[in-house]
This record gives C-alpha cells, sequence and structure tokens, in this order.
C-alpha cells in the first residue's frame, strides 16, 4: 500500500508556491497562454532536458544555469512560440525574458527558469510576453495551478495535474506536479513539459538524482509517435517550507521522497501517453525475465512505439504477432522459446507456442478499453515475459489513429 495519499492543488499544493496563467495573446487562438510558478524561499532546483542535437533557447539557458547554480524562486513558460531554431536572436529573447519578469517580482534574472512549447522556429512575441507579465504577476496565487496547468498546454485535450501527501517525522510533506505533452512523444524526453514543487528540505545533489531516476522510469518510457522535441524539460524545485528535517544522504527519508516523486512523474507521463494526439486508448506494456531493468524497459519501449501495435489495437485487432516481432527487435538478446504473451487477461503465447484464445473477447476488451478513454479505465494491458531474469521494466504508449495524421497534417495551417 502507498506511503502516500492524493490530495488537490497541483504545483500550489506544496507550503510556500503561487501560480497563475492567462491569455497573454501568444496564441491566436486567445486560450491561455502563460503561466508562471513562484517559490516564496529560495528552492532548490533539478532538471532534466531533451537530448535533440536541435534546442530551444529556454532548455540551453536552463542547463547553463543550474550547471552554475541549482536552484530557483520562479518557472516562466509561454505556449504558442518555441522558440526552437531561432538562433542568437532566440537565445537574446530568452535573456529578455528572464529579465523583464526578474524586474517584475523583484529577483535575480539567474533564479528564473525559463520554459517555451509551441511551432518550432518561431521567436517569443515579447513585447506581449512582456506587456502581459505584470497581470501574470497579479495573478498568482495559492490556488492558481489549474490556470497554470491550463497556460502551458498546446495540442492537449485536457490538462494534467497531481499533487501527493506523506508525512517525515510525523510532518506532512508535498509534491505536486503539472505537465504538457501529446503529440511528438518518444524516450529522451519527449514533446513535453513538466514542472514539479516540493516542501520538502533535499540536497541539490540529491534532488538531481532522484529526479534523473524517476525520469528515467517514467517519462523516458512514454512514446506516441517515435518523435522527439526540441523543448523538453523537466524542473523540480524543493523549498524546504515543510520544515522537515534535511534530506542530505540517501536512507530510509531520501527514499520514501524519492518514491514519491517517482509516482508523481509516472501519473503525470501516463496523463500525456493517455492524451496522445488522436488517442483513444492508453497501451501499457510490462516485460518481466529480462537480465536487468534496462533490458526490459528497452523492450517494453519498443513495444509500445511500435507502429503496428498501436494500428492494430486502434483496429481493434488482437494481432499478437506484432507484439512478438516488436519484442524481438529491440536489440536484447532472449530465447524465443521462452517468450510468453498475455493481452489484458488474454494469454497468446507460452513458452514460444501460439496459445488459443478467445478472438472476439479479445476484440471485445480493446473495444472496452477506447470506450473508456479519459476515465482512466481506457487501459490496454500488454505483458511480455522473455525469461526468468530479475529485469522488470513497463512503459506506456497509446494507439494510432486517423486523427492522429489529421492532426499532425494541419498542425501550422
Amino acid at each position: 500500500m502507498a506511503d502516500w495519499q492524493e490530495i488537490p492543488g497541483g504545483v500550489t499544493a506544496p507550503k510556500g508556491y503561487r501560480a497563475a496563467g492567462i491569455a497573454a495573446g501568444l496564441k491566436p487562438s486567445g486560450l491561455p497562454d502563460l503561466a508562471l510558478i513562484v517559490s516564496d524561499v529560495e528552492a532548490i532546483a533539478a532538471g532534466v532536458f531533451t537530448t535533440n542535437q536541435v534546442r530551444a533557447a529556454c532548455v540551453d539557458y536552463c542547463r547553463e544555469r543550474l550547471q552554475s547554480k541549482p536552484s530557483a524562486r520562479a518557472i516562466l513558460c509561454n505556449a504558442g512560440q518555441a522558440n526552437a531554431a531561432t538562433g542568437t536572436l532566440g537565445w537574446e529573447d530568452a535573456l529578455a525574458s528572464a529579465q523583464a519578469l526578474s524586474q517584475q517580482l523583484n529577483i535575480s534574472p539567474e533564479a528564473i527558469l525559463l520554459a517555451s512549447t509551441g511551432v518550432i522556429g518561431q521567436r517569443i512575441k515579447m513585447d506581449v510576453l512582456k506587456a502581459a507579465l505584470p497581470q501574470l504577476v497579479a495573478a498568482l496565487s495559492e490556488n492558481g495551478s489549474e490556470a497554470a496547468s491550463r497556460a502551458i498546454i498546446t495540442t492537449d485535450l485536457v490538462p494534467k495535474s497531481i499533487a501527493l501527501e506523506t508525512t517525515l517525522h510525523d510532518r506532512p510533506i508535498r509534491i505536486g506536479g503539472i505537465a504538457k505533452g501529446s503529440g511528438m512523444i518518444h524516450p529522451n524526453m519527449a514533446t513535453m513539459l513538466a514542472f514539479i514543487t516540493c516542501d520538502a528540505a533535499v540536497s541539490p545533489y540529491l534532488w538531481q538524482q532522484m529526479l534523473s531516476r524517476a525520469a528515467n522510469c517514467s517519462f523516458n518510457q512514454i512514446t506516441v509517435d517515435g518523435d522527439t522535441s526540441t523543448n523538453d524539460s523537466l524542473f523540480a524545485l524543493a523549498n524546504g517550507e515543510s520544515r522537515t528535517p534535511a534530506i542530505t544522504e540517501p536512507g530510509p527519508d531520501a527514499d520514501k521522497l524519492e518514491a514519491m516523486l517517482t509516482e508523481v512523474c509516472i501519473y503525470l507521463a501516463k496523463a500525456i501517453a493517455r492524451d496522445g494526439e488522436g488517442a483513444t486508448c492508453l497501451i501499457e506494456v510490462q516485460v518481466s525475465g529480462a537480465a536487468d531493468d534496462q533490458e526490459a524497459r528497452t523492450i517494453a519501449r519498443t513495444i509500445a512505439g511500435s507502429s503496428l501495435v498501436k494500428s492494430a489495437i486502434f483496429g481493434r485487432d488482437p494481432n499478437w504477432g506484432r507484439i512478438a516481432g516488436a519484442a524481438g527487435r529491440a536489440g536484447v538478446s532472449f530465447d524465443q522459446n521462452d517468450l510468453q504473451i498475455r493481452l489484458g487477461d488474454f494469454l497468446m503465447m507460452q513458452s514460444g507456442q501460439p496459445q488459443p484464445f478467445d478472438r472476439a473477447a479479445a476484440n471485445a476488451y480493446l473495444k472496452q478499453a477506447a470506450a473508456g478513454a479519459y476515465l482512466k479505465e481506457d487501459t490496454v494491458l500488454i505483458t511480455v515475459g522473455i525469461g526468468h531474469g530479475p529485469g522488470r521494466g513497463t512503459a506506456w504508449g497509446c494507439d494510432l489513429s486517423y486523427d492522429y495524421v489529421r492532426i499532425n497534417a494541419e498542425y501550422t495551417t
């Protein structure tokens, strides 16, 4: 049983945080497009970023900031323009954004982290952003998480938010998070942004290690379409306002905090995969029997990312051969005579041998998952065993529908 409980509040559930989201006019739609998260005190900050060689200015900016000093007071995120592949002018826009916000908040520009999402190749509308900052700062609230979560989305159908609470030395500690992501989703990381707040006190080195490990088994285990993006950023702030003893070394307290951080990341990652562009269901792939966890995760990601598997799920076709084929091409060695495949409760292959199953019932299982979309009852579970090793891994994806092509064919037109 989990040693925490879900609570309302998102990124403003932990003590000492405020957030806001407004429609600044950056998006032509007029929808919310500018978000801000602020800690009342300086917070330890950690980050994980895209591995794409073409990166947005905000990514390089934040990498430099966190390398020089792993702390922050604020996160500013604009939606509408990615400010990626914009050269030196895009870099200057990032610097100007931090400088302009620092004046409004009366803090150092170095205490501000930046994120952008939108169309690659488009610079931020700086005159619009600067003009909106006073309104954005005035809107900061201890109840502002939902507004912020709506202001960071692009093609998402729903905002994504969670907060958890546990106790440490008889005092409550909380972690909250919001995220965006729908298309161009693939490990390392994806077209996603995620912002996490925490009111525990933890050393910078431990916090960064915790976040990196949490990302590896959450955001780096989701796939929608095989594309990674230019702007992916995961930030986590820990401001110590819970007044619990500082966690400065590995041990039970660190393990407890990391477990809750990982749970927040997994929840947000699954929400991103569930909201994949045109998706009708979430696909969860569980792999066991590998030599180690990394090999299991690799196979799980390959299956979840297979266009053939995803298309079969969309067509409600229990074609387990596509699952077997994807597992075999993942680059992990195993004996095919050990292969076991289940779709939900339906055993389809055992010890490398096909098994009889009720195809009509399996088809109905897939249809039922599609009917439960956005109700958290939409999960198609694929379970694969490849041997007797201790390695286990899970990945999440979604089906590949006609709407995915339509959405992305018309993205800028």
